[in-house]
């Protein structure tokens, strides 16, 4: 398979929907906005539209606009994400996290290219170029009834897998390079104009980054900003995997166990709620809880 970076050529130059795939802040709408900026849609707008931060009841009219008078609060017309796209490019992030309801709402604009405002009964045709990101499977979403198969392959064209930050190599000298002069650049007021040291970068090439780029931009950000306390780095890269490991291990203990474990392990104790709550690591009533799921009588001890 082509390298991403091949792959972001090649879709640049292509005016078809791609879907954007990759973990938590390694760069996918950096990458969509690159897209935009080297496609034949350049002079047009990129709108940026995140699908899991905004309320559920405003999806639509956010998506395709609303007349005045529409709803409560409706005191001018609105024209919506997608027309504010008209010749451009949108960019819809977090796609996976879109209601079911309003992936209807999307699907029928992709098929016919118009939107209908709400409280409109005019369609207005539209010209766009759609970008999707998300760091969930979506197939998996598919299977579960979460998301549409219809919308799922009107989305996936030509999707583009971004690596985490700590699969990337050799590539993660420069990428620590060029978010340091980022951050440099945002703080010129701090007066600290210096490159890192080949020993610090090397600590930023050894540490995993659970939070990819973003998190990198944070360390590095922080380190520019306490560099007048003598903070070093490598403190810094300490204080982060602490923090990191922590969150991981409470993470794995909130996690419930699967029925057939929760179900062996009861039979093993006996059906004795107590003791099986203690060995699977969590509390009785969370025990009770992952029970009544998975329909165990609550007659067992």
């Amino acid at each position: 398979m082509a390298h991403f970076k091949q792959l972001l050529e090649i879709a640049a130059k292509a005016d078809i929907p791609v879907l954007i795939l990759g973990e938590s802040g390694c760069g996918k709408e950096v990458a969509a906005r690159n897209l935009h900026k080297n496609s034949l849609r350049k002079n047009g707008p990129f709108i940026a539209l995140n699908c899991g931060a905004i309320p559920q009841n405003l999806i639509e009219s956010i998506l395709e606009g609303s007349e005045r008078g529409a709803f409560t609060g409706a005191t001018a017309d609105k024209t919506g994400v997608v027309r504010a796209a008209e010749g451009g490019t949108l960019f819809l992030d977090e796609i996976g996290e879109l209601p079911l309801q309003s992936q209807a709402r999307l699907l029928r604009i992709l098929q016919e290219k118009k939107v209908l405002p709400v409280g409109s009964h005019r369609e207005i045709p539209v010209n766009f170029r759609l970008i999707c990101a998300t760091n969930r499977h979506l197939p998996t979403l598919v299977q579960r009834g979460e998301f549409r198969e219809d919308l799922f392959f009107r989305l996936n064209v030509f999707p583009i897998n971004l690596p985490p930050l700590r699969d990337r190599g050799k590539e993660i000298e420069c990428i620590v390079k060029s978010v340091w002069q980022s951050v440099e650049r945002e703080n010129a007021e701090r007066k600290w104009n210096r490159e890192l040291t080949l020993q610090e970068i090397n600590h930023l090439q050894e540490y995993h980054w659970p939070g990819n780029i973003r998190q990198l931009k944070n360390i590095l950000l922080r380190y520019h900003l306490l560099h007048p306390c003598n903070v070093s780095l490598e403190t810094l890269l300490a204080e982060e995997h602490a923090n990191y490991s922590v969150k991981e291990i409470a993470k794995k203990r909130q996690k419930a166990p699967e029925a057939y474990i929760l179900t062996k392990t009861l039979h093993d104790c006996g059906n004795n709620k107590s003791l099986t709550a203690r060995k699977l690591g969590i509390s009785r009533g969370s025990l009770c809880y992952q029970l009544r799921r998975i329909h165990i009588s609550n007659n067992l001890d």
